[in-house]
């Protein structure tokens, strides 16, 4: 029994590191989700979602298999024939093993090339699919989601699971292969050996499952971490202007410190975890190795028994080749552990970003429309963004398909969000909306919002050109139908003066053109798709005078166009709308045409009055104060303008 003491010494010491392992382990499981260690997606669901952009390519991974396991057969060839070598067979020894060279480097160079391209295919399928998923979610979903993370979603994660398939995968079934066929091999020459070889899987295995929890949640962190970093800088970089404006550059790279040393710590944990698991795996090969030569050096090398069976120096030999090949897959798989849970964690957060249910979406039955009128009627519609705080409350109202129609109220009244909903940017949570007698809920959202030309205050130009911005990459329209479009809206004034036309370059956002010039060019944009019903929120709030001239032309002949929904707070540019709606605190207030509306001296009257002083007070001009006017405005002005008040 003293025989087997150093075999025990090696039994204590796995347990014992083992022991202190597990033990990590509950600690930490206890406190996994105050942690972030909680895993969202299990590892066996991300492989089958994996595997299903990888199936296509079923044919190439076959196809590198094959050329990853013939050097192997032909080096097993050449070894036979090296068995029977004799002078005059040099030759053709030499020959062989060039052969194998030869062959070794063209295989390795075809697998890695078909290796790459199938990867990259793969991780093109997936990051179009991530992309295309995003288009598809809401607003709401979409205002709830920092852009940086979408992005880091994209382009960062599916990058790191490329190399999944570029090496991992093909990696690990070459491993698989090499420790199947030694552990044949042990088997065959001596199976107690073998068997006392595999009592240290056991703790290879409890070290990876342990480890993989540990090094899930380090990569977790390091993901997050990545993501809020792209997050800021994405913010940020759009509003450094506002940033320089108000010298908060120390602020904000102090702010950026403190996140990059985030991402560094979270780094650095992964270097951690795998400052230990790589070890421990070295340790148990070390230890195999110790033990098998301690069994084989006991007394005279020859005719030594372990456990009645008897073992020669051949037999240690051996043994000791093929523990060797036998550690040496799983020491590379610990290597590839380190990239194989990079990738897992990746997969997960692109996976949660798929599994992401559009709140917007088609009902089985929903129908294609192909013209529109441009009727539209508001039917004791409710909707609120949070809980308890309605946004509208049960707001009716008809628009007849022709008519021009204007909300005004103060900020917060529900103006634009009336017109989300009619564009089912969002959905009601109570009433109805019908477009031509229809309930736009069985319309398809693609078909409804074909048929509506919207233009926003804020314009969103993208970088390209002037073509591609009015035209958005659709080539069926020509240079002509986009000039039309252009003269239409007076943007040709605009196109005219530019050294390349429609080819004039658009840096980021439309920056090298003025808040007018874009408004044009977004009219254009609407105009050339001939919208039956326009939307217009804000769209002439901060607009030059000389521009605005030329938009309310522009306006002046849309109107003529369909039916046009307005949203503006100068009045004076609704004031031929032949509706009128007035808003206050989510309810319509009253409603009518302009004349109607100052007859009726209520909220609309007090808003033109207003409006109409602060013009002449910025003339100059000596005027009444009007009674109808609020308190705070008689007082505003007596405090602002003293000396145009007449006595």
């Amino acid at each position: 029994m003293r025989d087997y003491y150093p075999l025990l010494v090696v039994g204590a010491i796995l347990g014992t590191i083992s022991t202190i392992l597990i033990v990590a382990f509950s600690l930490v499981k206890d406190k996994k989700e105050a942690m972030g260690f909680d895993r969202k997606i299990k590892d066996g669901e991300i492989i089958r979602r994996l595997a299903k952009y990888a199936k296509p390519y079923w044919k190439n991974f076959v196809l590198v298999g094959f050329l990853m396991l013939s050097p192997l057969i032909i080096k097993h060839i050449e070894e036979l024939v090296l068995l029977d070598f004799e002078l005059k067979s040099l030759y053709i020894a030499v020959g062989v093993y060039a052969s194998v060279l030869v062959l070794s480097l063209v295989s390795t160079y075809l697998q890695s090339i078909i290796l790459q391209k199938t990867g990259q295919k793969i991780v093109s399928g997936l990051r179009e699919d991530v992309f295309t998923h995003i288009e598809s979610l809401s607003h709401a979903q979409l205002h709830a989601t920092p852009v940086g993370k979408f992005v880091t979603r994209v382009a960062n994660d599916t990058n790191a699971i490329s190399h999944t398939f570029t090496s991992i995968v093909v990696q690990l079934a070459k491993n698989m292969v090499v420790v199947a066929g030694v552990l044949v091999a042990m088997f065959c020459l001596n199976y107690l050996l073998a068997l006392m070889i595999l009592c240290f899987v056991p703790f290879i295995v409890l070290f990876t499952i342990i480890f993989r929890k540990f090094t899930r949640k380090a990569f977790r962190r390091e993901k997050d971490c990545t993501t809020d970093i792209n997050t800021y800088l994405s913010e940020h970089l759009s509003g450094m202007k506002v940033i320089q404006i108000f010298s908060k550059e120390n602020q904000k790279v102090a702010t950026f410190e403190e996140k990059n040393n985030n991402l560094y710590k979270a780094a650095q944990e992964i270097i951690y975890v795998f400052g230990i698991f790589r070890p421990l795996i070295y340790l148990l090969s070390a230890l195999a190795t110790l033990c098998l030569f301690y069994v084989g050096s006991k007394g005279y090398i020859e005719g030594t028994e372990f456990m009645g069976q008897a073992i020669s120096s051949g037999t240690i030999v051996a043994f000791y080749m093929y523990v060797s090949k036998f550690f040496n897959p799983i020491q590379s798989l610990a290597e590839q552990f380190h990239s194989l849970q990079s990738s897992f964690a990746s997969a997960e957060k692109i996976f949660t970003i798929l599994d992401m249910q559009p709140e917007i979406v088609d009902d089985p039955d929903a129908i294609e429309l192909d013209e529109v009128k441009g009727e539209i009627e508001f039917k004791n519609v409710w909707f609120q963004y949070v809980p308890d705080t309605w946004v509208l409350k049960d707001v009716s109202f008809k628009i007849d398909a022709g008519q021009t129609v204007a909300f005004v109220g103060a900020t917060g009244s529900g103006k634009t969000t009336i017109l989300s909903l009619l564009c089912r940017n969002y959905e009601v949570q109570q009433g109805e909306i019908l477009l031509d007698g229809i309930n736009i809920n069985k319309i398809k959202v693609s078909s409804l919002r074909k048929h509506f030309g919207q233009m926003l205050q804020d314009v969103f130009l993208f970088s390209g050109t002037i073509r591609s911005n009015i035209t958005l990459r659709d080539e069926e329209f020509t240079d002509e139908q986009i000039m039309d479009a252009c003269r239409y809206v007076n943007a040709d004034k605009l196109i005219d003066k530019l050294p390349k036309g429609l080819d004039e370059e658009v840096r980021e956002r439309g920056n090298n053109f003025s808040a007018g010039q874009r408004q044009l060019l977004s009219f254009a944009r609407t105009m050339i798709r001939k919208p039956e019903v326009m939307i217009l929120d804000e769209a002439t709030a901060n607009i030059d005078t000389e521009t605005e001239q030329l938009i309310q032309d522009s306006l002046e002949k849309m109107m003529s166009v369909g039916t046009m929904l307005i949203v503006a707070h100068r009045l004076s540019t609704i004031q031929h709308a032949d509706n009128i709606i007035v808003l206050g605190d989510g309810e319509i207030l009253e409603q009518g045409n302009h004349n109607d509306l100052l007859k009726n001296k209520g909220k609309y009257h007090s808003l033109y009055m207003l409006q109409y002083e602060k013009q002449r007070l910025e003339k100059g001009e000596n005027l009444p104060l009007f009674t109808s006017c609020c308190p705070a405005w008689v007082q505003f002005v007596e405090k602002k303008y003293p000396e145009l008040i007449p006595n």
